[in-house]
Parts: structure tokens; C-alpha cells; sequence
């Protein structure tokens, strides 16, 4: 079993990093061999529209430009589950997130008929960190992350989201301009939620790590 864990968020040490960390934990316990990527290290930007993976004769589901993404694109087709991780900026997900969605969605798909040019099968796990509540997730932010996870059903297989809600932002909330955040509230959650969260992302882990994809 491979599976591909993409941090896409800035943070290599914060909420987003220490859910695909444990994440990442889960799948090694199911025996699975995990490459973990931290998305901010990579120099790429979004589809460029070159229409090179259009091309008549070219190779189906890779992205011909010349950059840092494209072999990793490959080697998400190649694996057997995808675990990508992104905190929530301004209701959304992370540029990088977005950069690589598109291009891994558009080199599979085809201008011809606008099926789906892949055959594999790759299991994805989707995990956001916000500091927003559990209830606004679901009134607010829950419907972009459905629209998040359909992009992936080009994969062919199972995806799943987890929201991990009302995060600590920073550890020292006296230092920044956030009177809009209750520090106190924030730390609670951090020593009470968090790790529950933690377990969760080991579970989603160990989950797509175990499991056995069948074409």
C-alpha cells in the first residue's frame, strides 16, 4: 500500500501538519508506506492551460509542465490512497490546495467527451483545520468542502472529509491584534477537542493505509 500525505498548509508544525502527521502514523501502523509532502516547499503554480495533456497520442493523467507538481501528480496516480490536508483561509481552502486540484482534475480530463481518462482507483481522505466552531462549519463551510471532495471522485474511489474545528491559532493570543478570539476557549478546546481530533486523523490513517484497493 502507498499513500500520499499533502500538507497544504504554510504551518510545518501546527494544527493542519499535526493532524497529517498523525495521519500519517495511522497508515504506517496499517503497514502502509506513506510519503509525506509539505506543498509550500514546492515552487508551482496552477493549470497553465498548455493543452499539452490534450495532445493527440499524449500520455493520459500526467501534467507535462516542467515543475515540482507534475512528478508529484504522478505519483498520486500511482498510489493506492491520497490523504490531503489544508486549513480553512476566508472560507476556503489553501491556493496551493486549489493550484494542485486543478491540475491533477485537468490532465484526467477529457476534452473529447469529458470523461474521466483515469482507471485506477485512489482513496482520499481530506482533513481542514479551522478556528471556526463546529456549528459554522456545517452552516457555512461544509457545503465548499462537499464541492472539495467531489473534485476528487475523478480518483475512482472512496473520499471522505474530516473537519477539525475551533483550533488554537497561536499560543500567545496577548501578542497579536485577536481580541475577536477567546484565548481562554481556545486553550480549552485545544486540551479537550484536539486530541480527540488527533485520534481521528490517526483512525482516517490507518483506515485508507489497511485498505486494499481492488480494480
Amino acid at each position: 500500500m502507498k499513500v500520499i500525505i499533502l500538507n497544504g498548509s504554510p504551518r510545518k508544525n501546527w494544527n493542519t501538519a499535526k493532524m497529517l502527521k498523525e495521519a500519517k502514523r495511522g497508515a504506517e501502523s496499517a503497514g502502509a508506506e506513506v510519503e509525506y509532502i509539505d506543498l509550500f516547499d514546492l515552487s508551482y503554480t496552477g493549470c497553465r492551460s498548455c493543452m499539452a495533456c490534450k495532445r493527440k497520442g499524449a500520455v493520459r493523467c500526467k501534467c507535462f509542465w516542467k515543475d515540482d507538481l507534475s512528478p508529484v501528480l504522478d505519483r498520486i496516480f500511482a498510489a493506492d490512497a491520497l490523504i490531503i490536508g489544508s486549513p480553512i483561509y476566508l472560507g476556503d481552502i489553501t491556493s496551493q490546495v486549489h493550484g494542485m486540484i486543478e491540475r491533477l482534475h485537468f490532465c484526467a480530463l477529457s476534452y473529447d467527451d469529458y470523461s474521466n481518462y483515469f482507471t485506477g482507483k485512489v482513496n482520499v481522505g481530506i482533513i481542514l483545520t479551522m478556528n471556526a466552531p463546529k456549528s459554522f462549519y456545517d452552516f457555512a463551510y461544509k457545503k465548499k468542502a462537499e464541492e472539495v471532495a467531489e473534485s476528487f471522485k475523478a480518483l475512482n474511489g472512496s473520499v471522505e472529509v474530516y473537519a477539525c474545528c475551533d483550533t488554537l491559532q497561536v499560543t500567545d493570543y496577548s501578542r497579536y491584534n485577536m481580541a475577536g478570539f477567546d484565548e481562554t476557549h481556545k486553550k480549552e478546546m485545544r486540551d479537550k477537542q484536539f486530541p480527540l481530533d488527533l485520534e481521528n486523523a490517526f483512525a482516517l490513517g490507518a483506515r485508507l493505509g489497511g485498505e486494499k484497493v481492488k480494480i
